[in-house]
């Protein structure tokens, strides 16, 4: 799912994401980011060559999206937008391929002869070819490989113009080289100079390299295949009832308020609430949760969920971008997209990699024919093959092509990475900070005692539920819903006032109804008798959540409330301590009842009577002492602790994951899946340096073997045909290397 049109992020600010044809390397990427970058108006731009996507910020005042375009197009690289509709973006991919497999497989038709008329030259004359061929060779392999650049001109034309901008990337590397041994073997072929031509070697060396970006494309197209599948699992159509008649449309066309019809075995078209019957749906795709959900009327659904028994009806609340599939692409594409601290190593070696190589590829030419007095050409064997056997590819493929499989796999086992940093960080933290409402517990609290004070226990709940009423606060909710349960008829609240980390003031006829902490009763200059406190203590060292209740003047109850852990909150934070991860608990709640809690979650370090906007600063004391932090929260309350924290992870809340706040979304609402997203990032991490470390080695080894340093122990001279070869190959390497990934499983 992508962006038609770019999306505003502030007032002015805008984001636009463009599809890029014709990058074939990390400097190829780095190259578009810094033209991009010394624009006026663009605030930021990434580049990745895994998904050949740019992303883009921009000061619409400024600079709008045709300069943009304009400036990638005379870097000499194509752009097509995002589509919205995944079956149009699809067939740009294909074509993308079809064009890389045609470019192939002419290549290699047109190599063939040349290397045939070659074979003569090659061997020595162990090989002889009638007078009237050999006569006329040199001509015929002038024109073949003349038409196979023209086939490939795309390469020059970006790798010349790379070099006239002084920002030369890999394709001027290959124009160098084969362009070198083309115009040196015209030359002798014409008979301007004496020497051999070198016609197979430019012929051989631009079919490798354009066979290498075509197995290479192959490969990096199947480490987007989560996102592949996440696209297809959309339905084509929907059955809406409009004017009392049945209609089957495209998805497209479904709006909201729609009522829309399933039957068994077909698949939801967009996101819902079930208005008529019920069934189990089998919801695995989106949450990885393997045994179907039961649902009835008043509950949620998902689309492209499968409805798998019964019929049912349901009202369309959120389409097209809007639904939960949508989002769930939106955010795995940006992670895709995103670049991870360890990649700045890569790009700032690939920055300069392209004009180091040119250099040495030049100082080796120098020594071996001026210094070392070697032949002419064999020091241009030399220069071709340091030019061709380089590759910035490899170092750029290293770090997206492992994250781009990681951020899948997260999403097949329902964790959501926001974005590359978060799925690098996670597993260095070694704090674990949960919030505890919603996330530890179940958030779903209900009333436990009624204690009355000169009141009638129905009064009270009545007083209490009423001030409460337009309350969003869960232990509000507990009260209201407690006091419908006695079929208790509520008053409505003239004024109604939250007050974040002490409770709510209402006034409810001529009555000010206050119900929250000791606190907020003092705030209030109410009193406090010795046996409330008494009371309190005695309910809050069970675990439950004690609210008192208040008049203008005076107290007139207690209100009891519990809020029980979830089933697999224990079982995770036992398997976080057994690893050395240190769990600590924050809350808003007293430290009696937090204790409780904690205590049977498996805590032990616990920071109560925290208010909402203290936990940031929490988080930034643990911070201090060098460690890093992990927030788990749900998202709510907890924006700021998210985003202070190294990696904020978000229980996933109702259907809205890809506006919480945080790096993570756990969309299964289980904490067990905490370890499962340390260990997916460390085993991403571990690839990641793998890729690097093979990228790096071969071309620190590959470099000098081509300048030749061997030839004088051993007499070996690299072919420039094998360093096309292995430059190809080191690429592919790197990207099969990632490819691995997607065998990974969790241990649990």
């Amino acid at each position: 799912m992508g962006q038609l049109v770019p999306s505003r992020i502030s007032r002015d600010k805008m984001k636009r994401s463009i599809r890029i044809t014709g990058m074939d390397c990390a400097s190829c990427a780095l190259n578009i980011e810094k033209g991009l970058k010394k624009m006026d108006g663009v605030l930021s731009a990434n580049v990745n060559i895994a998904n050949n996507m740019a992303n883009i910020e921009y000061d619409e005042k400024k600079i709008g999206p045709q300069e943009l375009n304009k400036k990638i197009i005379s870097l000499g690289y194509g752009v097509t937008e995002r589509e919205e509709e995944p079956d149009k973006e699809k067939m740009a991919r294909e074509q993308e391929m079809r064009d890389l497999k045609n470019r192939t497989v002419y290549s290699l038709l047109l190599t063939l002869p040349v290397l045939f008329l070659a074979l003569p030259e090659m061997l020595s004359g162990a090989v002889e070819y009638p007078e009237q061929v050999m006569r006329h060779s040199g001509v015929i392999q002038f024109f073949l490989t003349t038409w196979l650049i023209y086939i490939n001109r795309e390469i020059f034309v970006r790798g010349f113009r790379g070099l006239a901008l002084r920002m030369p990337g890999m394709d001027s590397l290959v124009a160098l080289g084969v362009g070198t041994a083309y115009v040196y073997s015209a030359i002798v072929g014409f008979e301007l100079l004496d020497g051999g031509m070198y016609y197979e070697t430019a012929s051989l060396l631009l079919t490798f390299i354009v066979l290498g970006k075509y197995l290479e494309a192959i490969a990096k197209g199947k480490t987007s295949e989560a996102i592949k599948r996440l696209m297809g699992l959309q339905p084509k159509t929907a059955v809406v009832f409009r004017n009392d008649r049945e209609l089957v449309i495209p998805i497209s066309e479904v709006v909201v308020g729609d009522i829309v019809q399933v039957k068994p075995g077909e698949k939801i078209p967009v996101d819902g609430i079930i208005v008529h019957g019920e069934s189990s749906i089998d919801e695995s795709m989106i949450t990885g949760e393997s045994i179907p959900v039961h649902k009835r009327r008043g509950m949620s659904v998902i689309g492209a969920t499968i409805n798998k028994t019964g019929s049912f009806k349901f009202k369309a609340t959120k389409i097209g971008s809007k639904t939960m599939l949508a989002q769930i692409i939106k955010l795995v594409e940006d992670a895709q997209g995103s670049k991870a601290p360890i990649q700045k190593l890569a790009d700032m070696v690939a920055g300069y990699f392209v004009q180091g190589v040119i250099i040495l590829a030049l100082l080796a030419f120098a020594y071996w024919y001026f210094i070392a007095g070697q032949s002419f050409a064999f020091a241009l064997t030399i220069l071709v093959s340091t030019l061709i056997i380089a590759c910035p590819c490899a170092m750029g493929l290293a770090t997206p092509t492992a994250v781009m499989i990681g951020t899948g796999k997260g999403a097949e086992n329902g964790i959501l990475f926001k974005d590359a940093e978060s799925l690098e960080t996670l597993h260095e933290a070694k704090t674990i900070l949960f919030d505890k409402t919603g996330t530890i517990t179940k958030g779903e609290a209900i009333v436990t005692d009624i204690i009355p004070v000169g009141i009638e226990k129905r009064e009270l709940i009545c007083l209490a539920a009423s001030a409460e009423k337009n309350s969003e606060h869960h232990l509000g909710q507990a009260i209201v819903k407690s006091a419908k349960a006695q079929k208790i008829e509520l008053k409505t609240p003239n004024i109604f006032k939250a007050i974040p980390g002490y409770g709510i003031a209402a006034k409810i006829e001529k009555q000010v109804i206050m119900i929250g902490n000791i606190p907020l009763m003092k705030r209030g200059k109410i009193a406090i008798d010795k046996w409330i406190i008494e009371k309190m203590n005695e309910l809050e060292n069970l675990g439950k959540t004690v609210v008192i209740v208040s008049t203008d003047t005076k107290i007139i109850g207690l209100i009891g409330i519990a809020d029980t852990i979830k089933e697999h909150s224990k079982g995770a934070i036992a398997e976080l301590k057994e690893n050395g991860y240190n769990t600590i608990m924050i809350t808003g709640d007293n430290e009696r009842t937090a204790k409780a809690i904690a205590s049977e979650a498996g805590i032990e370090t616990v920071i109560a009577h925290v208010l909402p906007q203290d936990k940031a600063n929490e988080v930034k004391k643990l911070q201090a002492t060098g460690s890093k932090v992990v927030f788990v929260g749900d998202g709510i309350n907890d924006a700021p602790a998210l985003a202070q924290a190294d990696v904020g992870i978000v229980i996933g809340s109702g259907t809205d994951v890809a506006i919480e706040s945080g790096g993570v979304v756990l969309v299964k609402n289980k904490l067990q899946d905490i370890v499962v997203a340390i260990e997916l990032s460390r085993y991403a991490l571990g690839k990641i340096k793998q890729n690097l470390f093979w990228a790096f080695f071969y071309n620190s080894v590959g470099i000098p073997i081509a300048m030749g340093v061997l030839y004088p122990i051993s007499g070996f001279l690299l072919n420039p045909v094998i360093a096309g070869a292995a430059m190809a190959f080191s690429s592919i390497s790197v990207v099969l290397n990632s490819l691995i990934m997607k065998s990974w499983k969790p241990k649990n």
